[in-house]
C-alpha cells in the first residue's frame, strides 16, 4: 500500500541544515498495525508527515495506493488526503463549537453524500466507538477519552484505507489509553484500514503488530512483533 524509496528530508534555517531523515527505505502492506517509535527528535511525526501528505520529501519516492507522491499536484494531493487517509492527534484537534456528531459528519461534507448517508455514517461510526448516546455533547462535555472516541470515528467515517495517529495516548490516563489502543487494534481487524502510529508511549509499542525504531533520522531496528 505504501512504499518509501530512500526517503531523505533536511529542513533549512538559513544557512544551518538540519536532517531529519535519512534514507529511509520501508514498505507498509495493506492492514499493518505499525508503531513507529523513538525518542524526541528521532524523526517519527517527519515521517508521519511524509506519509500523510502533509509534507514533501528533499529526496526518494513516496509510492502511496500505487501513486508517485511527488509527481501529484496540490488537488491530487488533496483529494488522496481527503478520500484515502485518516488523522488523529495527541490533542484530538476537535471543533470546540460542534457537537460529537458535528465533529464527525463535518469529515464527510466535501465527499458529496447525501445528507442521510452522512448522518447514518456518522452515527453508526459513534456507536461503534462507544459513544451512542452523546452524539450532541460538545467536546467540553466529554472526557480525554470520549474525546479521542469522537477523533477516531472523525478519522475512520471517510472509510478511508490509512489512519495515521500521532501519539494518540499522549494525553490520556494508562488505563484510558489502553482502551483505546484497544478499540482501534479492534477497528483495524472489523475494517482492515492500515493504522500507522508515531509514538514513545512503551503501551502503544505493546499493541503494535510491528514496531520500527528511528534514531537520528534512521531506521535502527523494524521487527514484525505479533
Amino acid at each position: 500500500m505504501i512504499k518509501l524509496e530512500d526517503v531523505s528530508k533536511t529542513y533549512r534555517v538559513g544557512k544551518l541544515e538540519v536532517k531529519a531523515l535519512k534514507k529511509i527505505s520501508l514498505d507498509i502492506p495493506e492492514k499493518d498495525f505499525l508503531a513507529i517509535a523513538g525518542p524526541s527528535g528521532s524523526g517519527k511525526t517527519t515521517l508521519l508527515n511524509l506519509i500523510g501528505c502533509l509534507d514533501t520529501c528533499s529526496e526518494g519516492e513516496i509510492i502511496i495506493a500505487g501513486k508517485r507522491i511527488r509527481e501529484l499536484k496540490k488537488d491530487e494531493l488533496s483529494l488522496l488526503r481527503r478520500h484515502k487517509i485518516g488523522f488523529i492527534f495527541q490533542s484530538f484537534n476537535l471543533i470546540p463549537v460542534l457537537t460529537a456528531y458535528e465533529n464527525v459528519s463535518f469529515a464527510l461534507a466535501l465527499l458529496k453524500l447525501s445528507s442521510v448517508e452522512i448522518r447514518r455514517r456518522s452515527l453508526e461510526l459513534l456507536a461503534e466507538v462507544g459513544l451512542a448516546g452523546l452524539e450532541n455533547r460538545f467536546p467540553h462535555e466529554l472526557s480525554g477519552g470520549q474525546q479521542q472516541r469522537v477523533a477516531i470515528a472523525r478519522a475512520l467515517v471517510k472509510k478511508p484505507a490509512l489512519v495515521l495517529a500521532d501519539e494518540p495516548t499522549a494525553n490520556l490516563d494508562s488505563e484510558t489509553g489502553k482502551e483505546i489502543l484497544k478499540l482501534m487494534q479492534e477497528l483495524n481487524l472489523r475494517h482492515e484500514t492500515t493504522f500507522v502510529f508515531s509514538t514513545h508511549d512503551p503501551m502503544v509499542m505493546d499493541f503494535a503488530q510491528r514496531l520500527i525504531r528511528l534514531h537520528d533520522g534512521s531506521i535502527v531496528s523494524d521487527e514484525r512483533c505479533k
